[in-house]
């Protein structure tokens, strides 16, 4: 029997205030005159909840928060009324700049790297996490986003035990070596984009990419393809793989779509729904809130519209040898 509005944990180890100017037509090395930015707490994590807790799913978001950013970052997310934990730090809470050019259709973004944090904090911050995970309430725990300098090898391999531990599944959206150490960790839902899979594993093929992060040991593989919409790989279809896509692709700002598709993925799972028959109907959602995201003119929101798209979409199973 499926659960039921079981709680999605996110944890964000580099979260930010997240400023999104809006330019009609960049010129580079002209000067642009622009309105305030849309100013907000952000962070892959944060979008994901923000995203789930929009469509009336219990959320809890974790994350760290340091300086007078992190201040920003904290009044800014009591606000928004999404349940969080934020962890105190010394070090300032990092800022990201998105330019979405509202004439050329394109979104430009400059992401600070994010300041160490010191043994102690990142024991707070697990701390928080196994605190959590205590009880019924949890459902599904998602690691999202970069890591700042200094950050230990193995938080998202902890993650994904800690979720383990606690019985319930863990999704880690993240790349780099990230991406290599949760899949030999057994996550259950791995959510690179396109460029981030071929980077990390070093192929050419996203089929053979996908595969690779199977054999080490994930148990699913949704990525995220651009124009071409979102693949799904589960370790048990070893025989190919399932796609979905919209007839025509959108324009918009895609920054955040694929924290929406990892929101949709991390429902589903907090629900029970984990088996390969759920799969097709989990990369359907996910597409769908995916696409939603570029209608939005900031991360961390989907359009109204993600029920007609999720009709629209094309679903197909593609076969690989």
């Amino acid at each position: 029997m499926k659960q039921a509005m079981k709680r999605v944990i996110t944890v964000t180890p580099n979260p930010a205030i997240d400023l999104s100017y809006h330019v009609a037509g960049i010129t580079p090395g002209a000067s642009h005159r622009v309105a305030a930015p849309l100013s907000r707490a952000g962070g892959k994590g944060l979008n994901v909840a923000r995203v789930a807790h929009q469509l009336g799913h219990p959320v809890l978001v974790l994350a760290p928060s340091g300086g007078t950013a992190g201040a920003e970052f904290a009044a800014e997310l009591l606000s928004s009324g999404v349940p969080h934990r934020l962890i105190p730090v010394a070090a300032e809470t990092r800022r990201s700049i998105a330019l979405v050019d509202t004439v050329g259709g394109e979104t430009s973004i400059f992401n600070e790297e994010g300041s160490p944090l010191q043994s102690s904090e990142w024991q707070a911050l697990a701390a928080a996490v196994v605190d959590a995970l205590d009880g019924q309430s949890a459902g599904v725990l998602v690691g999202s986003g970069s890591l700042p300098p200094g950050a230990p090898a193995d938080f998202y391999p902890a993650l994904v035990r800690l979720a383990h531990d606690a019985g319930i599944p863990a999704v880690v959206d993240t790349s780099g070596p990230g991406i290599i150490a949760a899949a030999q960790a057994g996550a259950d839902l791995l959510k690179p984009n396109n460029h981030e899979l071929l980077e990390a594993t070093g192929e050419s093929s996203l089929d053979v990419a996908a595969r690779r992060l199977i054999a080490l040991g994930a148990k699913t593989v949704l990525v995220s393809a651009g124009a071409e919409g979102m693949l799904a790989f589960h370790h048990a279809a070893p025989g190919g793989y399932w796609s979905a896509r919209l007839p025509e692709p959108l324009s918009g700002n895609p920054t955040g779509a694929g924290d929406a598709g990892v929101a949709a993925a991390a429902v589903a799972l907090a629900a029970g729904f984990t088996d390969i028959t759920d799969i097709p109907g989990i990369l359907r959602r996910a597409t769908a809130w995916s696409a939603a995201a570029v209608l939005m003119p900031v991360a961390g929101e989907i359009s109204p519209l993600y029920a007609d798209l999720e009709d629209q979409l094309i679903l197909s199973w593609k076969e690989t040898l």
